[in-house]
């Protein structure tokens, strides 16, 4: 080769070089996995000494638990949030309370490490072995760093499963850190399908990215468990509920249980509001009758005394906070129940604020268990679910109380804008929200038997409530034209009388109808009106017509 070309066959030759290497950089920077590994405790967090990370299910939180030996303790607020809410703080006492369908245990709190219940500057802290006591989990513990997996959902999970030995990463994309190896056959818990990568978690507690060619398509898998844990049983009745409440305000009202149910035709239970509290340490007052309940079971009729919370200046947050006066209302209702003879209880709590919610919750299991035991019914009274009466938590009131009543009323209330009580639309999705959380054949849908005569003068809006007799009364002395009005499924009047516009939407024998057909329609455990007396005389077979 000439001498003059060789310099320029080397720069092409470095050139080429160059860009085979450039190339091959390339490849290898694109199509070669990384082998780098992540920093677990960059991953799961620093954790300080005798801290533990916690995963749960699929998820970690920031919230740590406490390590004293081979002892682990995780945070209460934890446990009622993810595993199990039936642990109670009892502030006062400072004791940990748990409700079974059967017995109400409790564990005093220790200022050290070694019980079951640590509290721990302010904290509450229960010991693993404690949770399993009453709760299907199960625990991964591993240390660098400390950490604990617990898995508590085993029914219907979507999983894959590992077709050949690979990795889980921290991102999807072949280059982000690897978190752990899995094996082939490794059952993978999935969160997420994404185009080329899927979401997944180890039972043990990592939760990162796998490449969807190496697992299998996703299944629902239920895991077997053998945990037995107690199981609630429930007192119902045999027949759909036909049931009315009976506004008994003095011992000697109950003197006219006759006359009030003279005319009254299939209904089996029957709840005269017998008790109130009356003050924050939980007495009550009964005005319940032995002979009372005597005259209705001679008519075939079950009762289902009535204890509220409408006593002025009695904060039922105060009371249902405290152990001992809950426990104070329960042994009182249960002597009076006993007492007389009544077939059931019916707790009618209103307007209850956010932070009496999980007392009233421990009310109604602790309740729960002193009915079961004397065989007597526990029914409770709801509002229709809105969004700001989640905290009465009407799941769990279904899995410890008998029967769940809807309130289907009050759509629209004094103060409120004119309209109807309870619209057919409004009662129905009511009744589906409801539904979402409560088992239907232990739900029961409360119809009302009065209306609001609306008087609007002025711009200012009154309304009174008045029965079924009393608006016909009011329909004819005004020579009211009513309509069906489809929207609310209810006939509908107005007139205007010095400078006054009335409005009524009629809860009648047509209106009652469609509302007590939802029962059949979404095989509802029942019906039940408010209230006796503002009944007309042909509702009864309305009811038992559209019931049964």
């Amino acid at each position: 080769m000439d001498k003059k070309y060789k310099p320029i066959v080397a720069v092409v030759v470095l050139v080429l070089l160059v860009a085979v290497i450039g190339i091959v950089s390339h490849v290898v920077m694109k199509y070669v996995p990384s082998t780098e590994k992540m920093d677990l405790n960059e991953y799961y967090g620093q954790v300080a000494d005798g801290e533990i990370a916690l995963i749960l299910g699929t998820e970690k939180l920031e919230d740590r638990g406490l390590i004293d030996g081979d002892r682990v303790y995780l945070p209460l607020d934890v446990v009622n949030t993810y595993l199990n809410q039936r642990y109670y703080w009892d502030s006062a006492d400072q004791k940990v309370l748990y409700a079974t369908p059967s017995e109400l245990t409790s564990v005093s709190a220790a200022s050290e490490a070694g019980d079951q219940v640590w509290l721990k500057d302010g904290t509450v802290y229960l010991n693993l072995s404690y949770i399993q006591q009453y709760t299907d989990i199960d625990a991964y513990i591993s240390k660098e760093p400390y950490r604990v997996s617990i898995q508590y959902n085993f029914d219907n999970i979507k999983t894959v499963e590992v077709k050949k030995n690979t990795s889980i990463r921290y991102r999807g994309g072949i280059k982000s850190k690897i978190i752990t190896s899995v094996k082939k056959g490794t059952q993978l818990r999935l969160i997420e399908e994404l185009d080329n990568w899927d979401q997944v978690a180890t039972d043990n507690g990592y939760i990162g990215y796998i490449d969807k060619k190496k697992v299998g398509k996703a299944s629902e898998t239920t895991f077997e468990r053998n945990f037995e844990g107690e199981q609630y049983s429930y007192l119902t009745m045999d027949e759909k509920v036909n049931m009315v409440w009976h506004q008994v305000t003095s011992t000697d009202a109950n003197a006219y249980f006759a006359d009030a149910t003279a005319n009254m035709t299939g209904v089996n239970v029957i709840s005269p509001t017998w008790f109130y509290l009356t003050d924050t340490s939980g007495n009550i007052a009964s005005i319940a009758s032995a002979d009372y309940v005597a005259q209705a079971h001679e008519k075939g009729l079950k009762v289902w005394g009535l204890i509220d919370n409408f006593t002025q200046d009695v904060s039922t947050t105060e009371t249902l906070s405290s152990t001992a006066a809950r426990q104070n209302i329960i042994s009182q209702l249960i002597q009076a129940a006993t007492g007389v003879g009544m077939d059931g209880i019916n707790v009618d709590f209103e307007s209850l604020s956010e932070d009496v919610g999980i007392h009233f919750l421990e009310f109604l299991r602790e309740l729960s268990i002193e009915c079961h035991k004397n065989n007597l019914v526990l029914s409770v009274d709801n509002p229709v679910p809105e969004d700001f009466t989640s905290h009465y938590d009407r799941a769990e009131q279904g899995r410890v109380v008998d029967y769940v009543i809807i309130m289907g009323y009050d759509e629209h209330y004094v103060g409120s804008d004119a309209g109807s009580v309870a619209s057919l639309p409004w009662v129905e999705q009511g009744v589906q929200d409801t539904l979402a959380e409560v088992p239907a054949e232990r739900v029961i849908n409360a119809v009302p038997f009065y209306t609001r005569l609306w008087r609007t003068t002025g711009g200012n809006v009154t309304s009174e409530a008045i029965g079924m007799d009393q608006a016909q009364q009011v329909i004819a002395e005004n020579n009211v034209e009513t309509y069906w009005d489809k929207t609310t499924s209810q006939n509908y009047g107005t007139y205007d009388i010095d400078n006054s516009t009335y409005q009524i939407w009629l809860e009648d024998s047509q209106s009652i109808a469609e509302k007590v057909k939802l029962v059949s329609k979404y095989n509802l455990a029942g019906v039940s009106a408010w209230k006796l007396g503002f009944e007309n005389s042909g509702i009864w077979q309305v009811i038992s017509d559209n019931l049964n």
